[in-house]
């Protein structure tokens, strides 16, 4: 029985680190990504006529 519960622990483990993994990476690809956007507009705000 406690065989069964360590190799539980050990899933929920492995995937709590996957999970934290994935969000550093989405969360870091999204801001490179707004930066990138935001510089194009400031660039681009000269040719913009009201």
């Amino acid at each position: 029985m406690e065989e069964r519960t360590y190799k539980l622990m050990r899933g929920a483990g492995g995937w709590s680190i996957a999970i934290g993994v994935v969000s550093i990476v989405v969360g870091l690809v999204s801001g490179v990504l707004l930066i990138v956007s935001g510089a194009k507009l400031l660039a681009g705000k000269s040719k913009i006529l009201f």
